[in-house]
């Protein structure tokens, strides 16, 4: 999923493939909607905003080749909070991931990369921000001396990725264009990190930002410069409320992305207009993106796939559901739209958790007990749970790396995943859960009933008929099953305090690893990890929080990823990965279903090269990111 070509020392930028070809620039063409403001001297030809050398795409996802620029494309969000898919969907970082998760140059003219320790980044001459200014080191050595280290802005210093054994890294700035990342020892996670959907941004627009960062403005003239002269509040909370590259909701912000947020939250419909300074441009030598705007319009959740049916959205890739697929089909004979699925990315559709850090120390116990995990995972008939719930779409599987990963190996996705009750059955009675109530349910060692409560955050109708079929299967051997929906909130804290024994949620999103992505999430390395939050807590924080693992198979897993991180080469990360994956399928840590369901993806009849089939996942790619939004365009 996550690629690091090379560990020698290899220079990107010539060595890309066509899609992202460092060419000889053709000629360039003024956008359209942009003529009447370069006549007019508001805004300089494209020749003196595009850098020298800019990105030239050439190979296009779908299949409408080159388009043509203008035009607008609505899309439907559900909240303010969404302004953020703009960030994740332009997809536009100092490297990205291509189609076929090959990682290569986006906003770098190149990099080099000796030996996963010291790592040079080439801007390109001449790129700009989206309000003309020069983008240049000096905005990569605000944020490592002015954000990074600055212990009212991050208290607890650089980000983790930057870490390595707890030290960080020498940064130099050779020049402009030219800055160097140098460790003593590998850090394998720095290149996958700017990569990502949400990627560790290693850079911010100085010139803007300066005017409400103590280091270079008074508390006064911070408090000038701030929105609507704000004056509540310390020059740090002032700070950050400006500093939102992610959420992209600061339309003042200066950003490198192809379209420009300019309304202000909240509000019910927000416009985000094309770059002018934009880097990419295809072959015709025409500026991209092609659409000129792109409209976010606010609407209920449950409101999204019937506005989408109706015509209301050109392009929707969220809040979509395999439920909604026969409703969008026929509303498409009338609206035109047309509904395309796409896989979905994700090691599980729905996977159960046991929680092995269970404060219920009855619970904890079997929970710890693989024979217990083992025998929950056979009970569980998942080609039934596939046509009953998912329309035969999916592949019955654990919650493992998909098989379109180069990783994968039929073992991961089917062992202890096959249906066998009596089986099951047995090992509950090894465990000495053969004593059973006046209703068939096997009772603890304690007299209390075997009953696991799940609980979950999800809304989603699919999900509780999921689970409302795994516990008619769990019943058959006496386990009885109850289902405790929760707010994400609350579901969280039970989980990571140890009050939930079990939880019901997604799968990895680790599904498209190569030997090269970081293994973290297959061990218990952050309190993300449902099943040990506590052990992982305890690795995140540094041993100041949480418990430190003290289950053998589980803690194997952490050495294992130790291997992984001082590995010298991709065959070493390879083996450790194996031993990764080999783990998790025999101690059945978490008991995934089924994986590969498909998305339905709404695009209106004028799109243009949107894919007809794709891999839809928040990492890598960033849902619709991975195939170059910048490049769709509206038809007649």
């Amino acid at each position: 999923m996550k690629r690091r070509v090379f560990t020698k020392a290899v220079v990107f930028g010539l060595l890309c493939s066509p899609a992202f070809a460092a060419d000889p620039v053709p000629k360039l063409q003024e956008t359209p909607s942009l003529a009447d403001q370069v006549k007019s001297g508001a805004l300089p030809p494209v020749d003196q905003r595009v850098p020298k050398q800019p990105l030239v795409v050439t190979k296009f996802s779908g299949a409408d080749g080159p388009g043509q620029p203008g035009g607008q494309l609505n899309m439907l969000v559900a909240s303010a909070r969404d302004t953020r898919l703009m960030t994740v969907y332009s997809y536009t970082r100092l490297i990205v991931y291509t189609p076929e998760f090959k990682l290569q140059p986006d906003i770098l003219e190149s990099y080099e990369n000796k030996d996963d320790k010291e790592f040079t980044f080439k801007l390109r001459e001449g790129h700009k921000w989206s309000d003309g200014q020069p983008f240049t080191t000096e905005d990569f050595r605000f944020f490592w001396e002015d954000i990074a280290n600055n212990k009212d802005l991050s208290p607890s210093g650089p980000s983790v990725e930057l870490m390595v054994d707890g030290q960080p890294p020498k940064v130099e700035i050779i020049d402009a264009r030219t800055i160097k990342y140098t460790w003593d020892k590998p850090n394998p996670y720095f290149i996958e990190s700017q990569a990502r959907a949400a990627p560790l941004f290693l850079f911010r627009p100085a010139h803007y930002l300066k005017k409400f960062h103590a280091k270079y403005a008074s508390a006064d003239d911070i408090a000038k410069a701030a929105k609507g002269g704000q004056t509540g509040g310390n020059w740090t909370q002032i700070y950050r409320r400006h500093d939102v590259m992610y959420a992209n909701d600061n339309p003042d912000l200066p950003t490198l992305n192809p379209w420009v947020n300019t309304t202000a939250s909240p509000a019910q419909r927000y416009v985000f207009a094309r770059n002018p300074y934009y880097h990419r441009i295809d072959g015709k030598g025409q500026q991209l993106p092609y659409v000129d705007r792109v409209i976010l319009t606010q609407a209920a959740t449950n409101l999204v796939p019937a506005k989408a049916g109706l015509g209301e959205a050109d392009l929707q890739p969220r809040y979509l559901n395999m439920r909604d697929y026969t409703f969008l089909q026929k509303s498409a004979k009338s609206s035109g739209v047309e509904v395309r699925l796409w896989e979905s990315g994700s090691g599980s559709q729905l996977a159960l958790f046991p929680n092995l850090n269970a404060n219920d120390e009855e619970w904890r116990k079997l929970m710890r007990d693989v024979r217990f995990r083992r025998a929950l995972s056979i009970a569980i008939d998942r080609n039934e749970l596939n046509e009953t719930v998912y329309l035969g779409l999916a592949k019955p599987s654990n919650n493992t790396v998909m098989e379109r990963s180069q990783l994968f190996k039929p073992d991961y996705a089917k062992k202890w995943a096959q249906y066998d009750p009596k089986l099951a059955n047995k090992l509950l009675d090894e465990l000495g859960l053969n004593k059973k109530d006046g209703q068939g349910f096997r009772l603890l060692p304690d007299g209390r009933p075997a009953t696991i409560v799940v609980e979950h955050a999800s809304e989603e109708t699919e999900d509780a008929d999921a689970l409302h079929l795994i516990a008619e299967m769990w019943k058959k051997v006496g386990i009885k099953m109850l289902t405790k929906p929760q707010t994400r909130e609350n579901f969280r804290l039970r989980a990571f305090s140890g009050e939930a024994i079990m939880t019901a949620f997604a799968g990895v999103v680790t599904a498209m690893p190569t030997p090269n992505t970081s293994p973290k999430e297959f061990a218990p390395t952050m309190q993300g990890g449902l099943q040990w939050s506590r052990w992982g807590m305890f690795v995140e924080s540094k041993e100041r929080m949480g418990e430190k693992c003290d289950v053998e198979v589980a803690c194997k897993l952490l050495d294992y990823v130790k291997e992984w991180e001082h590995a010298t080469n991709e065959a070493e990360r390879r083996a450790a990965w194996e031993k990764i994956l080999t783990s998790n399928a025999d101690e059945v840590f978490t008991i995934g279903t089924v994986n590969g369901i498909r998305q339905p993806i709404v695009v209106g009849p004028k799109i243009k090269n949107v894919p007809k089939e794709g891999y839809y996942a928040w990492d890598p790619g960033g849902y619709i990111g991975l195939y170059q939004p910048d490049t769709f365009w509206v038809g007649q």
